[in-house]
């Protein structure tokens, strides 16, 4: 079995909404941690993470200059704050949800 590493150890996260969309910022607490990040925390990881959501497309971004990775999931706030009868209709908490996540640690940053 292979040793992970929870996100949370390596960085911090805010998110919000945009519409029916919702943006997740990771950010990481040292160069060496985005550097691991950017390799390990992908788009298709994300979109995994937040499936039972539904969304129907996750894009990421990259911010290398705040040692940032960005994602944008589309459609996965069941029609937005006005509409949405889920508890977390702006999606302010998927940044501490994912930052549970645990990603196999194959190397160390």
């Amino acid at each position: 079995m292979s040793e992970k590493r929870r996100l949370i150890d390596l960085a911090h996260a805010r998110s919000g909404d945009k519409g029916n969309h919702a943006n997740v910022a990771v950010l990481a607490y040292t160069p060496e941690g985005y550097a691991w990040l950017r390799d390990h925390l992908t788009a298709d990881v994300v979109a995994r993470f937040f499936a039972p959501l539904g969304p129907t497309r996750v894009v990421r971004f990259e911010a290398p200059n705040v040692l940032g990775l960005n994602f944008l999931l589309e459609n996965v706030l069941a029609g937005g704050a006005s509409r949405s009868l889920r508890t977390d209709t702006q999606g302010k908490t998927l940044a501490s949800a994912l930052l549970t996540a645990e990603l196999p640690l194959d190397e160390q940053p």
